[in-house]
């Protein structure tokens, strides 16, 4: 690919992305004097980006992706059963949800939990006004080695799809140990991005295999990995948690599968990488890829023609780990 000019700002002009009458959030103490400028969204190739910690995350944060993470909220509770968690939680009093994106996974939390204060990090103020009293979302990153809490405060620390947020995740899963109680729980989810197939129906030259290798080029190079799900449980042993458990769903691409769960989970997944598609590929090809638009735009074409073969019976797995602090 041509290495130019591959990434395209936008007018300075446009960059805000929101009004100024005031935050939706309640801020951390370490992001207070951020009020005026975290709304003043970095814009690139069409799209817009966080602008606390700008760069550390590469994916956008405009109503199109908004919209995409409260439908993926929908997917994995689907193919969950209508589940938001699996740590046998017994009244928890302290939850924290890192990396909540649009909030919808604290918000119903914090109505299952009415007695619970439940507190919701992001880099982007992407959450809704209207949240259930005990919810509170800050502008924070859970990278960052003062947590501005006292330890062992939580009872409960949940992550979701936070593949490529972070450069070391293992780190992450060491403060959260820090922070949690004795006997608390730690939980995350995540999606593996390797695509697996059962039967050989997958070609090696697939065009969404060949992209999603890509994809983990670019975040290699970025210092933010992908694939770290399959590692979670031995990261959690590692950390001093004890009773880990580990829980492998799949998820297929398109609605391929019989099995009438699977087939709807599929389209479901079907549409959320079309949906995405775009966005997952602007920033890491461009500025890691040295892509241009143009080009990345006539690469997915094949790309979503790909995601929507019902030939080639392709998965993801969902790895949802959980395990204690012990008391």
């Amino acid at each position: 690919m041509d290495a130019g000019s591959p990434i395209e700002p936008d007018s300075p002009n446009a960059s805000r992305a929101a009004s100024s009458a005031g935050s939706p959030i309640s801020h951390g103490i370490d992001s207070r004097s951020l009020t005026s400028s975290i709304y003043e969204y970095h814009r690139e190739n069409g799209r817009t980006y966080h602008r606390y910690k700008a760069g550390s995350y590469v994916f956008p944060n405009d109503p199109t992706e908004t919209e995409r993470l409260d439908f993926q909220y929908k997917i994995l509770k689907y193919a969950f059963s209508g589940r938001n968690y699996f740590a046998p939680l017994r009244n928890p009093r302290t939850i924290l949800d890192i990396g909540t994106g649009t909030g919808q996974w604290a918000i119903e939390m914090g109505d299952e939990f009415p007695d619970a204060e439940v507190q919701a990090t992001d880099l982007s103020p992407i959450q809704p006004y209207s949240v259930p009293e005990n919810v509170h979302f800050y502008i924070d990153d859970a990278s960052e080695d003062d947590w501005v809490l006292p330890p062992a405060y939580f009872d409960y620390i949940h992550t979701r799809v936070l593949a490529g947020s972070f450069i070391d995740f293992k780190d992450i899963i060491r403060k959260a140990f820090h922070y949690l109680k004795p006997g608390g729980y730690m939980e995350s989810q995540e999606i593996m991005t390797t695509p697996y197939c059962d039967d050989g129906t997958m070609p090696d030259d697939w065009p969404f295999k060949e992209w999603m290798k890509l994809v983990d080029d670019a975040a290699m190079q970025a210092d933010r990995p992908l694939r770290i799900a399959s590692r979670l449980k031995r990261w959690y042993e590692e950390a001093g948690f004890v009773d880990v458990q580990e829980k492998v769903f799949k998820m297929p691409i398109n609605p391929w599968p019989r099995d009438p769960h699977l087939k709807t989970l599929g389209s479901m997944s079907e549409d959320n990488w079309l949906s995405g598609l775009q966005g997952f590929s602007l920033a890491p090809f461009s500025r890691y890829l040295n892509w241009t638009k143009d080009e990345i735009e006539v690469y997915l074409i094949n790309v979503r023609k790909a995601i929507s073969d019902r030939d080639v019976h392709a998965y993801h797995k969902i790895y949802v780990v959980w395990g204690r602090k012990p008391s």
